[in-house]
Formats: C-alpha cells, sequence, structure tokens
C-alpha cells in the first residue's frame, strides 16, 4: 500500500537515490537539489510504502507575464514501483497541495495521454509558450478558472532550470 507526505529533511537521499534511478542523468536530482537550496519547492512530496520512499514529485514557481503558478518537474518513481499507480497518487496529491496553496494553474512539460488523464490540455490551447520549444508535449491546467492571463504569453521557469539543464 502506498501513500503521500511531503518530503523531510531526512528524505533528501531518498529523494536523490529515485530520481537518479528513473532519469538516464542526474540532471534531475541536481535540479531538485538546487531548487532547496533557493527556497523554491513549492510543494515537494513522496510517495512510499512500509519500505521507505518510491516516489517523488516537485512542484516550483512559474511566471506568465504577471500570473504566478506551479510547474510539475520533476516526478520520479523507482523503477521496481512504476506501473502500479505510484506516479498518479503523486500527481493527484500534487495537485491537491498546490490547490491548497491557492495555486491558480499548473504546467508540466510530460506525456500528454500521461497528463491528460488529471486535466492538463495543451498549454498552447491557452496561448502559452515555453523557453524549451515544446508543444504537445508542454500541457496546462487552471486550478481556479481563469487564473491563466487571457492573452497568453511565455511560462518562465525558476533559474535553477537553466543552471542543470
Amino acid at each position: 500500500m502506498y501513500f503521500c507526505r511531503p518530503e523531510r529533511a531526512a528524505d533528501v537521499a531518498a529523494i536523490r537515490a529515485i530520481l537518479e534511478s528513473a532519469f538516464p542523468s542526474s540532471a534531475e536530482a541536481r535540479l531538485v537539489d538546487a531548487l532547496r537550496a533557493s527556497g523554491k519547492l513549492a510543494v515537494s512530496m513522496i510517495a512510499a510504502d512500509a519500505s521507505g520512499p518510491v516516489g517523488h514529485i516537485a512542484f516550483s514557481p512559474v511566471t506568465v507575464g504577471e500570473a504566478a503558478g506551479l510547474g510539475l518537474a520533476p516526478m520520479a518513481v523507482l523503477p521496481a514501483h512504476q506501473n502500479q499507480g505510484v506516479g498518479a497518487l503523486l500527481v493527484r496529491e500534487g495537485l491537491a497541495s498546490c490547490t491548497q496553496l491557492g495555486c491558480g494553474f499548473v504546467v508540466v512539460l510530460g506525456e500528454p495521454e500521461y497528463y491528460g488523464r488529471f486535466g492538463f490540455a495543451r498549454a498552447s490551447n491557452y496561448g502559452l509558450d515555453n523557453e524549451y520549444g515544446v508543444d504537445e508535449a508542454f500541457m496546462a491546467l487552471e486550478l481556479k478558472p481563469g487564473s491563466l492571463p487571457p492573452e497568453g504569453g511565455l511560462v518562465r521557469y525558476a533559474p535553477e532550470f537553466a543552471l542543470v539543464g
């Protein structure tokens, strides 16, 4: 049985191990470390079972002009626990935490079929662009209707994203 909770200081090494095992390089682990060090992990949650942490999700500030939201990145699950609902649990619980924080919208650069299950839609439908030149895989979800600028605009991520890319 899996459960989610906010990360704790004691989880940092396990989160790094999860990220390094789920991605081909340590870039995502370095990104989370940099966001944590700069105080920009608005939401950072782990999924765990009786053996300990098995997944992690992070949300950090993004802006579209004057509008502020959160970007979901990265999300990772230990390979042995993938395809068992851990990622979906992390996304649902993470979005619930974003809503509790009063966040108006969330963006993600990810698999459209996967994130579409949670209500994400192509960000270009909202007139949103990104710094990475991605269209179909760049998605947005309004948690509060009207929170995205009606004119759209360029979504800017925290500067830490450029440091580890």
